[in-house]
């Protein structure tokens, strides 16, 4: 923890008791939640910063889709625009946000929608001629306006919340008793390593209820990068040489798969918005060199002087163990909540 962090140790106090009162309001009913009449799953986390978001909401979209009309509902970060929107044919990036317009481009059988007001925009959804029977609402674990039938938490395996602090001083956006809101937590990006011992040690330290379920995943990468118009195989990049690209919260993980001892790198912050000159600087700095970069990155570069070079590397959640398991709790719950509705 850096000094200014410290520093700063009074507001983080003041900030974890504005938002108990909060939460402290919800739950007692003062501030009212409003449910819906279709299963909602949200997927979210107590902290800032990546915790992996992005493939668990594409990991229920391939479990769900090909039963249930399937929408995203994101409140589309550092987009250009305001108020609901339904993504379609005209849509990109900068109307959207780079991880709706993500979703929009590779599942074509779904509806991908943006709202800051989630109630608002499940309003919107439901008003559809083809109105969805599954909404995943995408980084509204505070969003207690909503009363979702499911919640899942993430939690980075080296960052867990049962070691963290509020914000300005830590990462948590609220207390780590908002835990005990969650129907699973799931420990992202962990190891191969993880032992089954360090497991249950990671389970007595998250100090979770005997109802809720825990789960453990690590990042799975593709064996090919992809362009719009090829692919190439990750074995066969050793012996070329390129530049890499990312612009998400914790890019170490991405560079160490991918990196030889000739590569560049480039960092930018995490959704950055990629201006003209950035774009110059990418391509004088790669000359010819082929460009990686991360599926979140490239749905904001592609169209851009650099599509001739450019290519992405796809990502998926995979579990440790416990896959069936996991499945068989949302399809239940699914099931179950559309039979009720």
């Amino acid at each position: 923890m850096n000094l200014l962090r410290k520093i700063l140790f009074p507001f983080a106090i003041l900030y974890g008791l504005i938002t108990s009162i909060r939460n402290f309001l919800y739950n007692n009913g003062v501030l009212k939640s409003y449910g819906f009449n279709l299963p909602i799953i949200v997927v979210g986390n107590l902290s800032v910063g990546g915790t992996g978001k992005t493939p668990q909401i594409e990991y229920l979209i391939r479990l769900l889709s090909d039963s249930y009309r399937v929408a995203s509902l994101s409140r589309g970060y550092k987009r250009k625009s305001e108020g609901f929107i339904l993504a379609d044919s005209s849509s990109n990036a900068e109307i959207i946000g780079d991880e709706p317009f993500q979703y929009y481009q590779k599942f074509k059988n779904i509806l991908v929608a943006v709202d800051a007001n989630r109630k608002n925009g499940i309003q919107q959804l439901l008003l559809q001629k083809q109105k969805p029977e599954v909404i995943l609402l995408d980084d509204a674990y505070q969003h207690r306006k909503v009363k979702a039938g499911f919640y899942i938490l993430l939690t980075s395996y080296g960052e867990l919340y049962s070691d963290d602090f509020m914000l300005p001083t830590g990462n948590l956006r609220e207390s780590r008793s908002g835990a005990k809101r969650a129907n699973v937590v799931i420990v992202t990006k962990c190891p191969k390593t993880l032992s089954e011992k360090e497991q249950e040690n990671i389970k007595i330290k998250l100090k979770l209820d005997k109802n809720q379920e825990v789960f453990f995943t690590r990042i799975s990468y593709d064996n090919c990068v992809f362009s719009d118009k090829e692919q190439i195989k990750v074995k066969d990049l050793v012996v070329k040489d390129k530049l890499l690209l990312a612009g998400i919260a914790k890019p170490q993980p991405f560079f160490a798969y991918l990196q030889a001892a000739n590569d560049a790198t480039m960092v930018y912050p995490d959704h950055h918005h990629f201006t003209e000159k950035d774009i110059l600087e990418i391509k004088n700095k790669a000359k010819n060199k082929i460009i990686i970069t991360t599926e979140k990155d490239f749905v904001r570069l592609k169209g851009s002087i650099l599509s001739e070079q450019l290519f992405y590397l796809p990502i998926k959640n995979e579990f440790v163990n416990g896959d069936d398991e996991f499945k068989k709790i949302i399809i239940n719950y699914v099931g179950t909540s559309s039979r009720n509705s």
